[in-house]
Parts: C-alpha cells; sequence; structure tokens
C-alpha cells in the first residue's frame, strides 16, 4: 500500500472519510448505527486532518467501536484503530466540559477506566488543538505508532497489518500463528493468508517444523532491514 500525503489536499480526504463513514453505516446496526447517525464532526476532523495524514489510509479503523464498560454497560470509542487496540477522540471545550453534568463526567471516567481495563492505548484530541496546532497532534501520533514499533522507509507502502505484524514481531526472537491472531485481532483464515505473503515476500521467514507444517516464523532479512532503515 503506498502512503499518500493528504494534507493540503481537502477535497480528496473529504471524500475519502465520507465514503468511509457511509461504509460503516452500512454494517452497522442498533446502537452503534444510532450513535453513527449524530453528529460526527469531530470524527470527521480527527479523521482528515489527524489520522488520514497519519496512516495513509482508514484501513482497519472502526467508527463508534462497541464495548463493554466495567459495569455492565455498553460504551463506544469514537474510533478504534484495531491493529494495534488505539482509541482516538475528538471533542470540542463547549460541549465536552461546559455543559458537562457530573452524571456525565463519572459516565466518561469509567469510559476512560474501560479503554485502560481492556488493554486499549486512548488518545483523546480537542478540537483546538486540531485546528491550531494540526503538527503537533501528527507528531504524537507518529511517536505511538514509532514506541509500538520501528517504522521504517517503505513500512507504509505495505498492508496495514503487514506492517503491524512486522512492529510486533520485532520485540520476539520467534512468533506463532496463534501469537499473530492474538496480536492483530484476526481469524484462522486471515492470519494464515498473511503469513503465507509474508513468507513468499521475504518480510518473514519459518523457524523449524516439517514441509507439511511450519513450527513458528521469524523476521526474514526484508523485514529487519525495512525496520531498521529509520525515518517513515
Amino acid at each position: 500500500m503506498v502512503k499518500r500525503d493528504f494534507r493540503g489536499k481537502t477535497d480528496r480526504a473529504d471524500s475519502i472519510v465520507a465514503a468511509f463513514i457511509e461504509k460503516q453505516r452500512r454494517s452497522a446496526t442498533g446502537q452503534r448505527l444510532e450513535m453513527l447517525q449524530r453528529d460526527l464532526s469531530g470524527t470527521i476532523k480527527l479523521l482528515t486532518d489527524l489520522l488520514l495524514p497519519v496512516f495513509g489510509s482508514l484501513e482497519g479503523f472502526h467508527l463508534e467501536y462497541e464495548m463493554i464498560g466495567t459495569n455492565g454497560v455498553k460504551i463506544y470509542a469514537d474510533v478504534y484503530y484495531e491493529p494495534l487496540g488505539l482509541v482516538f477522540e475528538c471533542d470540542g471545550y463547549v460541549p465536552h466540559v461546559e455543559l458537562m453534568t457530573r452524571d456525565r463526567f463519572s459516565f466518561e471516567r469509567m469510559r476512560v477506566r474501560t479503554f485502560a481495563l481492556s488493554g486499549y492505548a486512548y488518545f483523546p484530541f480537542s478540537r483546538d488543538e486540531l485546528d491550531k496546532k494540526p503538527e503537533m497532534c501528527r507528531r504524537a501520533v507518529y511517536e505511538v505508532l514509532g514506541r509500538r514499533g520501528r517504522g521504517g522507509v517503505g513500512m507504509m507502502e505495505l498492508d496495514v497489518y503487514e506492517r503491524e505484524l512486522l512492529r510486533m514481531a520485532a520485540d520476539s526472537k520467534m512468533f506463532t500463528p496463534k501469537d499473530v491472531r492474538t496480536w492483530l485481532n484476526i481469524g484462522h483464515r486471515k492470519a494464515r493468508g498473511l503469513i503465507a505473503g509474508m513468507k513468499q515476500s521475504q518480510l518473514i521467514t519459518r523457524v523449524g517444523g516439517s514441509d507439511r507444517r511450519d513450527f513458528g516464523y521469524m523476521l526474514g532479512e526484508k523485514g529487519k532491514e525495512m525496520l531498521s532503515r529509520g525515518g517513515s
């Protein structure tokens, strides 16, 4: 996948985000669909001004991602990045702070605890930050991607799952298909296809096993080279 620079290309970014939101709505039901029918201006700004320029695409993202809170109540994350378990949200000052009730404030604290207890990294941004300091916001996202892996030249040309598997594998001497499914939260078939493609391109290589079955995997020479180049 070739990374595209969407900064300054408003029309193109707007059309991609609009198509993405419509696709999310078509796949949603119940309360999640109701959430997606509400005012999404903050989410649209987050996608258009921050996430699309950084990631180059919206593959792997989910809007109004549903999870169960610590009190058993369903809660929703505005924007969830599945491959790395990242939650992104954008709020304006007036509706989020000035008009917030005590009950709503307590509910928001519970949401943040749920993200933490579920192992998600939570990244909230204000609309003022995105308006006045967009580059600072992008640097923060680049930093978390760097801490989760070692982004190198050519990384953004990969499929999003290939990219994240390389970053996860960089900290493991060996990994198994089960590790891949756990790391990326994907099914058996998806993991098998991902591994086969990355073996063929020499991003990863097999470790042990037999002619019919691999025991495990490790980074291949091309994968190591890609991770070690530096830059993004």
